[in-house]
């Protein structure tokens, strides 16, 4: 057994490449981007000039790297400052304090910045970082400013901040530092900021003002052919979790409002799939347009209804269903058969045809986000859709079924049913209802794909998870931290997908820790309707007691509880479903805690050594839902996912679910996807043809 070779090793690899690049921006400041040469560099880093071409390959690719590493390290200057950031607006000011910093100012940056920026246009590895660098600003600027302004213009005044900042830093860079300076500079971007926030006169962090809904908040109807329809049956309740005060009382559809679902959907269906995929496109493009202009009403409902923060359901709730209707919307004209060539006596086709009716049941995390997800590639492909809301959240599907109508699908075709789970058995039961789409958990599952399998429907199934985060020795730790909190604590931790297994490696075990307690504990948690809230209620007391429970028995196991653990019911906590962000450390992977979905703002940190050994542990689950990789080494990022069994995975990100690209799990975390072009092959049927072109033969 040979013993490794020191000289080689990857910590000494990095410092070696950092050091390279230290020498190229030292050379760039003296010498401008033209006159940096490899043997410039070479010489002030005291190598041969081929050790930098063992490294980097060649001079662009070289610079490439300084570019990308200035650019990280004013990356994580923003990070730094966002630390200390206690809402929205002072968010912003980190960003403008950081790019516009005194360092920012100085000599030696501002000579290697602008060799860097005359070359972008022409050097394809720079003009990609510079683009990144520009998104980069832009996704940040947009976050903060939408609790701030308009959502219509969240965009242009975030492009005019960004155009602002370097603009008036390039301006001082060419006049050699004479017409601005840091503190003139930040002042006029500031002062910029503050009149644009005051010209739309959404500064304050109060609660938002409840806005005039169209909807009789005092009873929730069932919506069937078109219409609220008004039943003599049982109610259920739906209150606010923050509060426990009553929201409505809520209609249950019985046998006879599923017989006229199902009639009108029939009738619906027929007028529907006679359309053409972009007279039906047009018609989904149109109700991505009112739930975007009605985004502030049905943010409000679903925090009512949810619990949930309004800077979440403001910025990705509704606008993250309007994203889903117009992705679906353009792809309805794109769907097609194939010709097949048969040879001179023939030829085939096939046709790619609607399954008919089919169901949709939602799940109380994101009830309007889960609606608008099943039905748009539903309604896409030319099938009708019975929607079952969760009995826990079921205000805003109504609100859906109605921008539905106004924007011009025909009646039936998107109906709504309320109730418990003997409703969805109907449902699943009904013979003319072609496909069910659940979102929930395995339980429920399982009983779903029970019912189905009497009448032999489609199924697709979005289920539970327990998923794994893992984080490398080589991992940056404020991105790593910054996951394990998206990835745990967004929504109260009431995801699905969430990363609560966080796998840390030995290494870097101490800084992650002591950077995500940190951050944890500078959550606030607050009124979901106030702007600057982080964690707001959970579903029901009754979910938050059964999410105390596992806290309960992580203790009673012997983890080390890092910080959280307690119900709030202190002052306005005191009668809602409020849960301090609870972070365990010194898991085992036996421990009931590391094992069943909690479902609930508790994170379980994990140690492991090496690789190998950390890919068998987070496999080792019933569940596959999701899995996050953090690691420089993009080799082995891509390596780990592979090995991965988990059917969504990110690598140095988590719970980034563009509709774009397709979502759902393998074992028990369901069957099928939701989302990307793989949607549509779960609401369409394929006809194949035949075609002869000759004579018929018989042997008899």
């Amino acid at each position: 057994m040979q013993s490794p070779n020191p000289a080689s090793s990857p910590r000494l690899d990095y410092e070696r490449r950092q050091n390279f690049i230290a020498a190229t921006m030292s050379i760039l400041a003296e010498h401008g981007y033209v006159g940096t040469t490899l043997a410039r560099i070479a010489e002030r880093a005291e190598i041969s000039p081929s050790l930098l071409v063992h490294y980097f390959g060649d001079k662009d690719s070289l610079l490439g790297a300084a570019f990308w590493s200035l650019s990280e390290s004013l990356w994580r200057e923003i990070l730094r400052r966002f630390a200390t950031a206690r809402d929205s607006r002072a968010r912003l000011q980190a960003i403008i304090d950081s790019l516009l910093a005194p360092e920012q100012f100085r000599q030696r940056e501002g000579a290697v910045w602008l060799s860097f920026w005359g070359q972008v246009p022409y050097t394809p590895t720079l003009k990609r970082i510079q683009h990144i660098y520009q998104r980069r600003m832009l996704s940040n600027l947009s976050y903060d400013l939408r609790a701030l302004v308009p959502a219509q213009e969240v965009r242009p005044l975030a492009t005019a901040i960004a155009s602002l900042i370097d603009g008036t830093w390039l301006r001082a860079a060419l006049s050699e530092w004479q017409e601005a300076n840091s503190t003139a500079a930040r002042t006029q971007v500031t002062a910029f900021l503050d009149s644009q926030i005051a010209r739309h006169a959404l500064t304050d962090l109060s609660p938002v003002p409840i806005p005039q809904t169209r909807t009789d908040m005092k009873t929730c109807h069932n919506w069937i052919d078109g219409q609220f329809v008004t039943t003599n049956g049982p109610r259920f309740e739906t209150r606010n979790p923050a509060t426990g005060e009553l929201l409505a009382e809520v209609e249950t559809a019985g046998e006879s409002e599923h017989t006229a679902a199902i009639a009108s959907a029939r009738r619906g269906q027929k007028i529907w799939s006679r359309m053409t995929g972009t007279e039906r496109g047009r018609v989904l493009h149109k109700a991505a347009e009112l739930l975007r202009r009605d985004n502030a009403e049905l943010a409000h409902l679903e925090t009512l209804d949810t619990g949930k923060p309004i800077a979440e359901t403001s910025t990705v709730d509704i606008l993250s269903g309007a994203d889903a209707l117009e992705y679906f919307g353009s792809q309805a004209s794109s769907l097609a058969g194939e010709s097949v060539d048969l040879g001179p006596e023939a030829f085939g086709y096939t046709r790619r045809e609607p399954l008919g009716i089919t169901a949709g049941i939602g799940a109380w995390n994101y009830p309007i986000q889960i609606a608008c997800w099943k039905s748009a590639p539903a309604l896409a492909c030319g099938n009708a859709m019975i929607f079952k809301s969760s009995e826990m959240t079921p205000l805003t599907a109504v609100r859906l079924a109605a921008i539905y109508k106004e924007a011009g699908l025909p009646d039936g075709v998107f109906n709504v049913l309320h109730g418990a789970g003997d409703v969805g058995k109907r449902l699943c039961a009904e013979p003319e209802i072609r496909k069910i789409s659940l979102t929930g958990s395995v339980p429920t599952g399982i009983a779903v794909m029970r019912e189905a399998a009497n009448t032999l429907k489609y199924v697709t199934l979005e289920l539970g998870g327990k998923s794994p985060l893992i984080i490398f020795d080589d991992a940056e730790v404020n991105n790593a931290v910054s996951a394990a909190l998206l990835g745990n604590f967004y929504s109260g931790g009431e995801i699905c997908s969430n990363g609560t297994r966080v796998f840390v490696q030995s290494g870097i075990r101490e800084r992650f820790l002591a950077e995500l307690k940190r951050r944890v504990e500078a959550m606030r948690i607050g009124d979901p309707l106030a702007r600057d809230t982080d964690i707001g209620a959970l579903i029901s007391t009754s979910h938050l007691e059964k999410v105390l429970s596992y806290v309960k028995s992580a203790i009673n196991e012997g983890a080390t509880l890092l910080t959280g653990g307690q119900r709030r019911t202190d002052g306005m906590f005191a009668h809602g479903a409020f849960m301090q962000p609870t972070v365990f450390i010194n898991c085992r992977d036996d421990m009931k805690i590391a094992r069943e979905e909690v479902f609930g703002p508790v994170m379980t940190v994990l140690d492991f050594t090496d690789e190998e050994e950390v890919i068998a542990r987070a496999n080792a689950t019933e569940f596959g839902l999701a899995a996050g990789v953090f690691t420089s080494n993009l080799a082995r990022g891509h390596r780990v996912v592979a090995a991965l069994e988990a059917g969504t995975c990110w690598i140095n990100q988590y719970n980034i679910t563009p509709i774009e690209l397709p979502f759902g799990g393998y074992k028990k975390s369901g069957l099928g996807r939701e989302n990307g072009r793989a949607a549509l092959e779960h609401y369409t049927q394929i006809k194949t043809v035949y075609v002869a072109l000759g004579d018929v033969e018989a042997p008899y």
